[in-house]
C-alpha cells in the first residue's frame, strides 16, 4: 500500500468517516500488519478504553442430528449414525444444572436441524432450563434453527420468536452467517437459510427488543472481498435495527485426526488451508475498522487458540469469550489443542497478560463486575499498544 492511500485511509479512520468497500479490500491486500493492528486499537480503544470484556457461559448442544450437511461441519450425524444423540430435556436441565457453579451467568444453546423433533420441544426446553437456572440468561438458536422451526411448525417467525422469548429467551445466537455471498456461500452451506432469511430473521428480534450478535466463519475457499461484503452487508442492518451488540470473526477448522466413525466430515479441508495467525489477526483488525457501528468485537478463544486470542485484543477485539467447558462443534473438528475450559481466574490473567483490564458482563454488555487491570509497579508488566 502507498504512503498516500495509507495516511487517507488513517485520516478516515480519525475523523470518523465511513470505510467503503474499497477501503476495506485495500486493507486485506496491505502486508503492514502493525499498522493495521494499530489502527485497529485506536478505533477499539476510543470505544472501550483499556477493558476487555468476558462472561462466564457454557454451551449446550442438546442433538447432533442434523437434516443440513454442510461442507465445514464436523458436528452434525444423521440419524442412525455412531455418535448421533438427542437429549430428552430431562437430559438437557440436568446437565444444564451441573454446570451452574462459578456463578454462572449464561447458557449458550446451538443444535443440529433435527428432522424429527416437534416444535414444542424447543419452548419447553427454554422454560424448564429458565425454571432450574432463573438467574442465567438463555441465549440460543441460530437464525437458521428459527428458519428450520418455521417448516416444522407452521408458525411465522414472528410467532415463533414470540413464544421463545416468552419461554424465557434473551438472545439469539449468531450463528448460520457463515458467508452470504452465493458465490462461496452455495459451497459450503447445506441448508435453506441464506442472507434474505438470515437478516429477516435477526430484523424481526431486533424489533422485539432483543439484542444479539453476528458472526463470519472465515478462512476457507472465500476471499478478502467476500469478508468485507459480508460485514458491510451486517453494517447495513445495523443502520437499520441498531439490535447487534457484537461481531464474532469465526475461524474456519480442519479436521486434523479421523472421526471416531472413521469419516471426515469436512469436504472443504482437502483444497483449503486454515488462516494463519497473521491472517486471523488482520481479520480482526479490518473488521473492526469496518464496522464501525458494533460497539463490540468478540475473539472467540476456543477456535483461535489462547495465544492468538490474546493478540487480538491488540488488533481491535475488546471480548474474550467466556469460560466454555465443552465446545462440541470446534472440538470435534479440530484436536489442535485449544482447552476445553478456562475459568473465570484464567480469563482474568490471559486478559492482564495481555495489557488490559478485565470487566465481566452479562449477555446484555451490562457490567456485573469490574476487575483490577495488570500491575504498575512490576517491571515486566505487559501493556496494551500506545494510541
Amino acid at each position: 500500500m502507498d504512503v498516500g492511500l495509507k495516511r487517507e485511509l488513517e485520516e478516515k479512520v480519525r475523523s470518523g468517516e465511513r470505510l467503503t468497500r474499497e477501503d476495506g479490500i485495500a486493507l486485506y491486500e496491505s502486508d503492514d500488519l502493525a499498522w493495521l493492528g494499530g489502527l485497529a486499537h485506536e478505533v477499539r480503544t476510543r470505544k472501550n478504553g483499556d477493558v476487555v470484556h468476558f462472561n462466564v457461559n457454557r454451551h449446550l448442544n442438546m442433538t447432533n442430528v442434523c437434516t443440513a450437511s454442510c461442507a465445514y461441519c464436523s458436528f452434525q450425524r444423521k440419524p442412525g449414525e455412531k455418535d448421533a444423540y438427542t437429549m430428552r430435556i430431562e437430559e438437557a436441565v440436568k446437565l444444564a444444572k451441573a454446570m451452574e457453579s462459578e456463578n454462572l451467568t449464561e447458557l449458550h444453546i446451538v443444535n443440529g436441524l433435527h428432522p424429527n423433533l416437534p416444535w414444542r420441544y424447543y419452548p419447553r426446553s427454554l422454560r424448564e432450563l429458565k425454571a432450574a437456572l432463573p438467574h442465567v440468561s438463555l441465549k440460543a438458536f441460530t437464525a437458521t434453527e428459527i428458519h428450520h422451526f418455521e417448516t416444522i411448525s407452521g408458525l411465522s417467525a414472528s410467532e415463533i420468536l414470540d413464544e421463545l422469548i416468552d419461554a424465557g429467551l434473551e438472545s439469539l445466537t449468531g450463528g448460520g452467517a457463515e458467508i452470504f455471498d452465493w458465490e462461496v456461500r452455495q459451497h459450503i452451506v447445506d441448508h435453506r437459510t441464506h442472507w434474505e432469511d438470515w437478516s429477516r430473521i435477526h430484523r424481526l428480534a431486533h424489533e422485539k427488543g432483543l439484542k444479539t450478535p453476528c458472526t463470519m466463519l472465515y478462512g476457507h475457499i472465500e476471499e478478502p472481498r467476500h469478508r468485507v461484503d459480508h460485514v458491510l452487508r451486517l453494517r447495513e442492518l445495523q443502520d437499520e435495527t441498531n439490535g447487534f451488540q457484537v461481531f464474532i470473526p469465526l475461524r474456519y477448522q480442519h479436521d486434523f485426526v479421523d472421526m471416531k466413525d472413521g469419516k471426515i466430515r469436512n469436504r472443504l479441508q482437502a483444497r483449503t488451508q486454515m488462516a494463519t495467525g497473521a491472517e486471523a489477526l488482520k481479520t480482526f483488525a479490518v473488521s473492526r475498522l469496518l464496522f464501525d457501528n458494533v460497539p463490540h468485537v468478540k475473539v472467540f478463544w476456543v477456535m483461535h487458540g489462547v495465544q492468538t486470542a490474546q493478540l487480538a485484543l491488540q488488533h481491535g477485539a475488546d471480548d474474550m469469550d467466556g469460560s466454555v467447558v465443552e465446545y462440541k462443534i470446534t472440538h470435534d473438528a479440530d484436536n489442535y489443542g485449544t482447552p476445553n475450559k478456562l475459568t473465570r481466574d484464567d480469563l482474568l490473567d490471559l486478559i492482564r497478560d495481555a495489557g488490559f483490564r478485565p470487566v465481566e458482563r452479562n449477555t446484555r454488555y451490562e457490567i456485573i463486575r469490574e476487575y483490577d487491570g495488570p500491575d504498575p509497579e512490576r517491571r515486566e508488566s505487559p501493556q496494551p499498544m500506545r494510541v
